[in-house]
């Protein structure tokens, strides 16, 4: 069973940081883009940052201030997150397209941690 399990989320002030992770477990033999998204209460999900081998991608809202990173030997990606705003407050999902040893694919998504920006 393959599955995306995050971690790192919290209740962090105004200008203040937090790091997410985000693990991918199973019988993996590679994983192509891996990636960030957030959905704010009652709002849609938007993607905050992707990365493909050493390739990223950030929203706008969050250029400058995010950063996104990955460990292939550990199947790994994070999420540095600085100078966090009040408007970052969401539950922010892991994405990864998982290539498994028995040649099926998967586009999954994990459950999502919660952060939130408050004082």
């Amino acid at each position: 069973q393959v599955q995306l399990v995050e971690s790192g989320g919290g209740l962090v002030q105004p200008g203040g940081s937090l790091r997410l992770s985000c693990v991918a477990s199973g019988s993996i033999f590679s994983i192509n883009a891996m990636g960030w998204y957030r959905q704010a209460a009652g709002k849609q999900r938007e993607l905050v940052a992707t990365i493909i081998r050493d390739n990223t991608n950030y929203a706008d809202s969050v250029k400058g201030r995010f950063t996104i990173s990955r460990d292939n030997a550990k199947n790994t990606v994070y999420l540095q997150m600085n100078s966090l705003r009040p408007e970052d407050t969401a539950v922010y999902y892991c994405n990864a397209g998982v290539l498994m040893v028995s040649g099926r694919y998967y586009d999954l998504w994990g459950r999502g941690t919660q952060v939130t920006v408050s004082s």
